[in-house]
């Protein structure tokens, strides 16, 4: 797992969310199976029914499982009580929820046009995709308002990154589509009969693309944090949580180390020499950067590039910017021990050679 403290957090606090998550996500599971293999083999009314259970269940899987995402990133007076619905029913939970939803018939119109142009009976055709036309076009209405409600509803950390991730260009290329689906929603509503599957297609496309940066941007803007207040990014505990007698760690690392505290460190290495210094400093650079950075000169935001580019050329400068990046509000503050501290700066500074 990429951050086991967080998912161990999550599932002290929401085990019992997930198991009920799970009731309907296997009664979803077993509902599409019996709505496909059913057709044409019961009457209308009962395959009618299977498929409102089907349907139920899986909004009631998204009804559970956004609980726990917007935990992730407003833990709201959870910080305070520890209690399961404080941190469940929290600031974005509703935003979120009603965005999904209404999200949801956008897509579940698209899709519905699809499927009906593949009608052969005029009269049935017309009368199907204007009522996905109309669901579809509500639905997006209601989702670009929602929008707007789950913004609002961020922290002011979190909204500032979002804003910043938002340039102009992608505010433009976020409205654009938006309109255009809004457009091809209406001109099928008045001319039903002019719906063609492709445009259907490439509307789920779209769609399922926005879905796919909403879901980016919510990674996003969570940082420096896994659980706002609580634990940061690199998975240490940095805020008290007394209601569950869990305190923060950052003290106590700062004094004795962090390479005392984090497992699977190599032996020789929880204190740093002259000797070990860059392995001691790759280690502590493994612990708490590696989250959101590559250690390589390739793949996710890659340390040699990030460091190369600050134009640092000795350690203890660089040591001086590592103790700043708690200011950025996208970085976690730097622990650890003065040493550790400029063992990763020298470590930092040779991936640059």
């Amino acid at each position: 797992a990429a951050a086991p403290r967080a998912i161990s957090g999550l599932i002290h606090n929401y085990v019992w969310g997930w198991a009920t998550e799970w009731v309907f996500f296997l009664i979803e599971i077993a509902g599409i199976f019996v709505y496909y293999y059913t057709f044409d083999k019961v009457d209308r009314k009962t395959h009618l029914k299977i498929g409102w259970i089907f349907a139920i269940s899986s909004w009631a899987t998204m009804v559970v499982i956004v609980g726990i995402l917007t935990f992730m990133l407003t833990p709201g007076p959870w910080l305070v009580t520890g209690g399961f619905f404080d941190g469940f029913f929290n600031e974005s939970y509703w935003p979120q929820l009603f965005l999904r939803t209404t999200g949801m018939f956008a897509i579940a119109g698209s899709y519905a046009v699809a499927v009906a142009c593949r009608c052969e009976d005029e009269k049935t055709r017309a009368e199907v995709i204007r009522l996905a036309s109309a669901a579809g076009l509500v639905g997006l209405g209601l989702a670009a308002a929602c929008f707007f409600w789950y913004r609002a509803a961020l922290p002011d950390t979190a909204r500032a990154t979002f804003d910043v991730l938002l340039t102009p260009g992608l505010k433009r290329g976020m409205a654009v589509p938006v309109v255009l689906m809004a457009a091809y929603f209406a001109r099928l509503w008045l001319r039903p009969m002019a719906a063609r599957p492709w445009p259907a297609l490439l509307a789920i496309g779209v769609l399922f693309a926005s879905i796919f940066s909403f879901e980016r941007a919510r990674e996003l803007i969570r940082k420096p944090y896994l659980m706002p207040g609580y634990m940061y990014s690199n998975q240490i505990i940095g805020g008290e949580l007394p209601a569950k007698k869990v305190g923060s760690e950052t003290a106590s690392m700062n004094e004795r180390g962090i390479l005392h505290f984090a497992p699977f460190v190599p032996d020789g290495l929880r204190d740093v020499t002259d000797a070990n210094r860059l392995e001691a400093g790759r280690m502590v650079a493994l612990i708490e950067c590696s989250a959101c950075h590559t250690l390589s000169k390739s793949g996710m935001r890659p340390l040699p590039q990030k460091v190369g580019a600050l134009g640092f050329t000795d350690d203890d400068s660089l040591s001086d910017f590592i103790d700043s990046l708690g200011s950025y509000p996208y970085m976690p503050p730097f622990v650890g021990s003065d040493a550790e501290k400029k063992a990763l700066a020298a470590y930092l500074l040779s991936l640059t050679k």
